[in-house]
């Protein structure tokens, strides 16, 4: 698989069959490969390890390349079968933020309505500011990179998805600094679930990051820092001002 596409419909083994069912009978077909790949990692991970340190710290750090392989592998699979089920993205990101951000001190509303442009994956308020995140999953070959501070997707410009992006931070933002008579700063960002996302691109004030990078990504972000107490005013008023979509407030 290395090198080559599963992904181009004029391969043989595209013919018959479900788009997912032909990709997982392709990924079984690499999985030789992979395991091949997995052992020459693991045993120049032991080499070295063994001759620079000792042969423990040698078995210890290509066991440690390996299960970093196994997890590599395991969620490249995962993204692309969100694509191949027609997904975004959104259950995996409520489960990833529920393990993450909200043990934390960070409050998580689901599906909230912005009047106007429909709705928002997420809604995430905590010490860090307030994140609208939309989560996006590609087809596993789209290019997705910045050039001149402008974004483009397999070559074509994305400017219309990060103004709607922006423009629905701005209401989100007008909406609670009225309830609460202060100015609240609100940012979008797009959580990658699939693509080809090389490095983190931001764009006309909206980032673009890998869905699993989203959590220390927003950690790291100091854009309004809010206490605790700060961080309920500001949830409370975004369950008034944001109607809910499917789901509400994560208890």
């Amino acid at each position: 698989m290395i090198g080559k596409s599963i992904y181009l419909r004029d391969r043989p083994a595209f013919t018959g069959g479900s788009p997912q069912a032909v990709y997982e009978e392709l990924w079984a077909q690499g999985r030789r490969e992979r395991l091949r790949l997995r052992a020459i990692l693991a045993g120049v991970a032991l080499l070295l390890g063994g001759y620079l340190v000792s042969p423990v710290f040698g078995v210890v750090l290509a066991l440690v390349v390996a299960a970093l392989d196994v997890a590599h592998h395991s969620w490249k699979r995962t993204s692309a079968s969100l694509w191949r089920k027609g997904l975004s993205g959104d259950e995996r990101m409520t489960r990833l933020l529920r393990l993450t951000l909200e043990r934390q001190g960070y409050r998580v509303l689901h599906s909230r309505s912005i009047p106007g442009y429909g709705k928002v994956d997420q809604l995430v308020i905590g010490p860090s500011g307030v994140w609208l995140i939309d989560n996006q999953a590609w087809h596993p070959e789209t290019e997705i990179e910045e050039y001149g501070g402008r974004l483009f997707i397999n070559g074509k410009s994305g400017r219309a998805q990060t103004d709607k992006l922006h423009r629905m931070a701005v209401t989100v933002a007008e909406l609670l600094s009225e309830r609460l008579e202060t100015d609240v700063l609100a940012t979008a960002v797009v959580a990658v679930h699939c693509g080809r996302l090389r490095r983190r691109v931001t764009t006309n004030g909206i980032s673009l990051v890998r869905a699993f990078q989203i959590p220390r990504w927003i950690r790291g972000q100091k854009y309004a820092p809010y206490s605790a107490e700060q961080v309920d005013l500001i949830t409370r008023a975004a369950t008034h001002v944001l109607p809910i979509g499917n789901r509400g407030l994560t208890a």
